[in-house]
């Protein structure tokens, strides 16, 4: 449509954008699944002119509601097929992980390494003390009566080799495993 043909912008105003309120609220009504209304009527409008230039449109409300109808039936089938949903509003996804970030995974997991290298270090009757209170919880007096050592001695052990751990860690700037600086 020429912009300055006025005859065409009459035609226009006065038998199809006249419509424009009723068409929008028939596909409000019939086609509640359409996103974006405005898209459809615009697109609406364009194929009524373009149509126009080829031909004369003697039923323009008609046609021109037509045109919305398979407008609207194309974008509800195409969102039909299209796993994403396109009605939700945005903000309520959760998409922002408020969990740990990489780094903090990473930098316990670094630590985590450090730990079992150092509970490695231990000499072997400390390390499985260490690793039978500390790690699996197992009381003392059972540690004790399973080691056949007093439970003092397995108070000692677990005393020594968490010191060892902790000089063992804090020689490689791990102060707390929580914490990156005590």
């Amino acid at each position: 449509m020429n912009p300055n043909n006025s005859e065409e912008t009459r035609w226009f105003l006065e038998t199809v954008q006249s419509h424009e309120h009723s068409l929008r609220s028939y596909l409000r009504g019939s086609f509640p699944s359409v996103r974006d209304v405005d898209d459809v009527v615009q697109e609406s409008y364009l194929r009524i002119l373009r149509s126009r230039l080829s031909q004369p449109v003697s039923h323009a409300k008609a046609f021109l509601f037509t045109v919305a109808r398979h407008l609207a039936i194309d974008q509800a089938r195409r969102d039909r097929a299209s796993p994403v949903d396109h009605r939700c509003d945005l903000m309520d996804l959760a998409v922002i992980d408020e969990g740990p970030s990489i780094t903090d995974v990473l930098s316990v997991q670094e630590k985590v390494q450090l730990l079992g290298e150092a509970i490695a270090a231990l000499p072997a009757r400390c390390r499985e003390v260490v690793i039978l209170r500390k790690l699996k919880g197992i009381p003392q007096r059972v540690v004790a009566a399973q080691l056949g050592i007093s439970g003092k001695a397995v108070e000692a052990q677990v005393s020594r080799g968490i010191d060892r751990c902790a000089r063992y860690l804090q020689r490689r700037s791990i102060f707390s495993y929580y914490d990156e600086k005590a």
